[in-house]
């Protein structure tokens, strides 16, 4: 199953704020927010797909493709998906993909390369730009190293994931890698190619005449 943490959007993409203001945020984080999921539901063959999350705009979005909604307990997103992969877990779930929802480059055809990768039993990691942050983690079975985010998470699931001694695949996916964090990652953002909600949102802003704090 694959799972989407998704937190209140409108306290999203703080570290933005030197040169986004509070409703910019909060329309970026949505449309971010649908980029992932329309790759998600344009993926053929997927596995089951569950928005954890109580967030109106993103319960109603995963409504529209037909997702499942996991209601999350507002302890932040690793309490969420701790509590979402036991939910998987005990629906039979033979494997877990968590997929943040600040990665709006993702493409279906990275997201069948993980599961292409995938061995019978182990972990497969794609680290973000940096190789600090993990912007995707296949578990297999769902509950085989609990997952623990934040800024620095890489290395430590990559530790727990060699330590359950099943084979663990690092990929580097430029797409799942691409997440919007810094003034800068929205300059990418923009000036990749494409035309996702969030690109087209970025391309109308003035970004270049805007003063970091």
């Amino acid at each position: 199953m694959i799972l989407v943490p998704i937190k209140n959007l409108a306290d999203a993409k703080q570290r933005l704020s030197p040169i986004l203001n509070p409703e910019e945020r909060f329309a970026l984080a949505q449309a971010m927010c649908e980029d992932v999921l329309q790759a998600l539901a344009h993926w053929q063959n997927r596995p089951a797909v569950a928005v954890v999350t109580r967030d109106a705009f993103a319960r109603d979005l995963a409504a529209r493709f037909n997702f499942d909604v996991v209601a999350d307990d507002n302890s932040g997103e690793t309490s969420a998906i701790e509590m979402a992969t036991a939910v998987c877990r005990g629906r039979g779930a033979e494997s877990t993909l968590v997929i943040p929802a600040d990665i709006p480059l993702i493409d279906s055809s990275e997201l069948q390369k993980i599961v292409d990768s995938a061995p019978p039993g182990g972990a497969v990691l794609v680290p973000d730009a940096a190789g600090r942050g993990t912007n995707a983690a296949w578990r297999s079975p769902s509950d085989l190293f609990p997952l623990r985010f934040g800024n620095d998470s890489f290395s430590p699931h990559l530790a727990a994931a060699k330590a359950t001694g099943l084979p663990c695949v690092v990929l580097e996916l430029p797409g799942i890698a691409r997440d919007v964090d810094r003034p800068e990652d929205l300059r990418e953002l923009a000036a990749a190619s494409g035309d996702r909600k969030s690109q087209k949102l970025v391309r109308g802003w003035n970004l270049s005449g805007r003063n970091q704090a």
